[in-house]
């Protein structure tokens, strides 16, 4: 695997895209710079601003399918990237984990790698919803043994995050809280994933 070219691709909401990062780098960047492949790698990032589950799982093969390759020699990587929406849209829990589900699934049977990062949490009024929601997409992902990173109960009661929040009216994190998310990516499993030593990553 070394020798192939890998392509990842994240889809997911505008916070796979780091809005409210300074440094526009958000979480996807971050890590991707801690990361050493032996030929360049390939990320694309598919965003879609206010996107539920239900609305990811209705684009995401069309438009990964068009950034992967077909040639045995290219490694095709999915990132989903699962953000609050689906809580604000009223969407059930029971219609999240169906939606993550179809993807991982489809996913698999295109033989694509799939890791998926839960939902950060958001504005304390969502709390609890937020939290079932990334329970529940965990136990959707562990079932597949996909790789899951939590978000939200790291960085729920974390001071540098909720900081963050603050000054953007509890929406989008900042640098800090981009990176807080980075460190959680690199440290659950996001090397291994790829077939890659573990670098060292403070």
């Amino acid at each position: 695997m070394q020798d192939r070219e890998v392509r990842i691709c994240v889809v997911g909401d505008e916070l796979a895209t780091g809005v409210g990062d300074a440094r526009a780098l958000g979480w996807t960047g971050r890590v991707v710079a801690r990361t050493h492949f032996s030929r360049p790698a390939m990320l694309f990032t598919l965003a879609v601003p206010g996107e539920t589950s239900t609305q990811l799982g209705a684009r995401w093969e069309a438009e990964t399918a068009a950034r992967f390759g077909s040639d045995s020699e290219i490694e095709n990587r999915l990132v989903v990237a699962l953000g609050r929406h689906d809580v604000a849209s009223g969407l059930t829990v029971a219609r999240s984990r169906l939606n993550l589900a179809n993807i991982l699934d489809v996913a698999d049977a295109n033989r694509t790698a799939a890791f998926v990062v839960g939902p950060p949490p958001g504005m304390p009024a969502e709390g609890d919803r937020i939290a079932e929601l990334s329970d529940a997409f965990a136990d959707v992902a562990s079932r597949r043994r996909v790789p899951y990173v939590d978000t939200y109960t790291p960085l729920a009661q974390h001071e540098q995050w909720l900081a963050d929040l603050a000054q953007s009216g509890g929406v989008y994190p900042g640098q800090a809280g981009y990176g807080l998310m980075a460190w959680l990516v690199l440290h659950t499993g996001w090397h291994a994933w790829l077939g890659l030593p573990q670098d060292e990553v403070a």
